[in-house]
C-alpha cells in the first residue's frame, strides 16, 4: 500500500508554494500526499521586529510539534528559519536546489535618486525587520532610515505601494517563487558577495522524525547534494555564533566550477559597526573557524 505522505507547512502564499513544491516531487515518485497548514508563532506575532522577539524558532517550533506527535509526516521550512541544532527527535534529511540567494531592493520609483547609493533618496523609509538587513543597509547606504515591516510577501510589496515605505528588502527567492508583477516598482538585486543574505537563503528544508527511517529514505530521493555543501558551513558559522534572528549575521558560501570555496561573511558585534570578511580555500577544511574567528575580532 503506497503511504499517504502529511506535509506540515505554514500557510503564506511563499510556505504553500515551496510544499506545494515537495508535494509535486513526491507524487512524481509514486506517493500521495496531503497539505496540513500549521499556524506558528512567527504568523500570530506581526506587530514587533524580529530582533525585538525572544527564542528562536519562531516560524518552525509549531510545526516540529506535530511532527512529533506524528500529526505530520515531513515538515517543509525555510532553512533559513531553522535553528541549527534539531529539537530531540527530528533530523534534517534533505534540501532543496537553491532559489537566488541575494536580497532585492523594491523601491517606489518616485523614490528614487540615481546620484545616491542604491538609488534611494536621502530620507528615505526603508522597510525590514532583520536586524542583518537593517545593518548592512546603513553601513552601505548611509542617507537612509529603517523601519520594521511585517507580513507575508505580497503584503509587504503592497505596504510598498501604498507609501507606507519609500523601499523595502525582501529575499529576491520569495519574489521570484511567487512570480510577482513588480513592473511598477524600481528593483535592484543586492549581490550576496556585498550584501550578504542569511545563512541559507533561497533553500526549503526537509525535516522529519530521527525514528521513520522511511520518511527519510523516501527525502533523499529529492535531497540537492550540491545545496548541501555550501548552506552546511553557512549553517556552521551561523552556529558557532549562536546566531538566529536577532543576531546581525550575514554568511554566504559558493563553491565554484573547480570546487574551491568563496566564503563571505558580514557581521555587527555592536549592532552598527560591520565586520566583513571573505576567504576562499581549495577545501572546507578550517574554513568555519577561520571566518568566525575574523568575524568576532575586535578590529574592523
Amino acid at each position: 500500500m503506497t503511504r499517504n505522505i502529511r506535509i506540515g507547512t505554514r500557510g503564506s502564499a511563499l510556505a504553500l508554494w515551496q510544499a506545494n513544491k515537495v508535494k509535486t516531487e513526491l507524487t512524481a515518485l509514486g506517493f500521495d500526499c496531503t497539505l496540513h497548514i500549521i499556524k506558528t508563532q512567527g504568523d500570530k506575532i506581526q506587530n514587533i521586529g524580529f530582533d525585538k522577539m525572544e527564542g528562536k524558532g519562531f516560524f518552525t517550533k509549531e510545526i516540529e510539534d506535530a511532527l512529533l506527535e506524528e500529526q505530520v509526516d515531513v515538515a517543509v521550512h525555510s532553512l533559513k528559519d531553522m535553528p541549527t541544532v534539531q529539537p530531540e527527535g527530528l533530523v534534517l534529511a534533505g534540501l532543496s536546489s537553491r532559489e537566488d540567494p541575494a536580497d532585492l531592493l523594491i523601491t517606489r520609483k518616485a523614490s528614487v535618486d540615481l546620484k545616491q547609493t542604491y538609488a534611494l533618496k536621502a530620507g528615505a523609509v526603508v522597510g525590514t525587520s532583520s536586524i542583518r538587513r537593517k545593518t548592512q543597509l546603513h553601513s552601505l547606504a548611509s542617507q537612509v532610515t529603517t523601519q520594521d515591516l511585517r507580513g507575508n510577501v505580497p503584503t509587504r510589496v503592497e505596504k510598498l505601494r501604498t507609501g507606507d515605505y519609500d523601499a523595502i528588502i525582501l529575499a529576491s527567492a520569495g519574489v521570484n517563487r511567487l512570480d510577482l508583477d513588480l513592473s511598477d516598482l524600481n528593483t535592484t538585486r543586492l549581490h550576496p558577495r556585498e550584501f550578504v543574505p542569511a545563512p541559507g537563503q533561497g533553500v526549503i528544508a526537509y525535516q522529519v522524525r530521527k525514528a521513520d527511517s522511511e520518511m527519510r529514505k523516501i527525502i533523499q530521493h529529492i535531497h540537492q547534494v550540491d545545496t548541501a555543501r555550501s548552506t552546511n558551513i553557512e549553517r556552521q558559522v551561523l552556529k558557532m555564533m549562536d546566531g538566529g534572528c536577532q543576531v546581525p549575521l550575514g554568511v554566504y558560501c559558493e563553491v565554484d566550477q573547480l570546487g574551491n570555496y568563496h566564503l563571505y561573511g558580514a557581521y555587527a558585534a555592536n549592532g552598527t559597526d560591520i565586520k566583513r570578511h571573505h576567504l576562499s580555500r581549495s577545501t572546507s577544511d578550517g574554513l568555519v573557524t577561520a571566518m568566525v574567528d575574523e568575524l568576532m575580532s575586535k578590529e574592523i
